[in-house]
């Protein structure tokens, strides 16, 4: 990670409504390869573009796009889930799942959603709970597409996959189900993706990518006092005290009772021994 990495990604995240979602996730890998040609791994995707765009006749309407593009990523270019190394980080790093024609979800459905958009197909992404989904209006309603395989799921399909992670068994009415298919913003997909690498991270206590995770999602997410935390946990396992403190206190500032805050508060006096030792 660099500053100007950072930076680049904090311009390129500053408007709701003018994310550029393929190029600001394309950055995050920069984090793992600081020298990443951004605009060389733009270029592939959009060769890739231009080749599909060939083939479709002028008149195509969107079912016949949405089926050419399937059958062209999944078929064609070979692009599919990971199965056999899913919890790899490489999986959300996209020019790397451009090499390897493998990935997760959601790496795979920003790929898919940035070619569907240059063939003026306006898929988008849904924040579905444990995996990431896609969608795309049609004259019928909206089709609903797994970017594992780019298999259509029925409305069956979805009910059983969201149903663990609700309270209630049945679905009662439609809103229920509705409700965990609603478009997810760029700002959206950037934190999930983040948010997968930094389950995988502090697993493997990889405190370096953490911090450098850690530091994109601040600035996706400034507010949000939970992620300062974990950049504090971050900060105090590298050995930097005075910004471990920094932002441990002003998360237990914020949330006096919470239930790990005692824990934290507990390794303050270390820390400021360590700062003094620093100094």
């Amino acid at each position: 990670m660099t500053i100007q990495s950072l930076e680049y990604f904090s311009t390129l995240v500053q408007q709701d409504d003018s994310i550029p979602l393929f190029e600001a996730a394309l950055a995050i890998a920069q984090d793992a390869e600081p020298s990443l040609d951004l605009a060389a791994s733009q270029a592939e995707v959009d060769m890739l573009a231009v080749k599909l765009k060939q083939r479709l006749p002028d008149d195509a309407s969107t079912l016949q796009k949405l089926r050419m593009l399937n059958h062209y990523f999944y078929n064609e270019l070979g692009f599919s889930g990971n199965v056999n190394d899913y919890y790899n980080p490489e999986n959300s790093y996209l020019h790397r799942v451009i090499d390897t024609r493998r990935g997760i979800p959601i790496s795979l459905a920003v790929l898919y959603m940035e070619l569907a958009q240059q063939i003026d197909l306006d898929v988008q992404g849904i924040s579905f709970p444990g995996h990431f989904l896609m969608k795309l209006a049609v004259q019928s309603g909206q089709v609903v597409l797994d970017p594992f395989n780019g298999a259509s799921l029925s409305r069956e399909e979805l009910e059983e996959r969201v149903e663990p992670y609700i309270m209630q068994q049945d679905f009662p009415d439609d809103f229920q189900l509705t409700a965990y298919l609603d478009a997810a913003s760029p700002r959206d997909i950037l934190v999930r993706m983040l948010r997968n690498l930094k389950t995988l991270f502090m697993q493997q206590e990889r405190w370096q990518r953490l911090l450098e995770v850690q530091e994109r999602l601040l600035i996706l997410l400034p507010h949000e006092i939970a992620e300062r935390r974990d950049r504090g946990i971050a900060y105090m396992h590298l050995e930097c005290p005075q910004a471990a403190l920094l932002d441990l206190e002003a998360y237990v500032k914020h949330r006096p009772y919470a239930m790990d805050t005692a824990e934290l508060r507990a390794q303050f006096p270390k820390l400021r021994d360590d700062i003094s030792r620093l100094n």
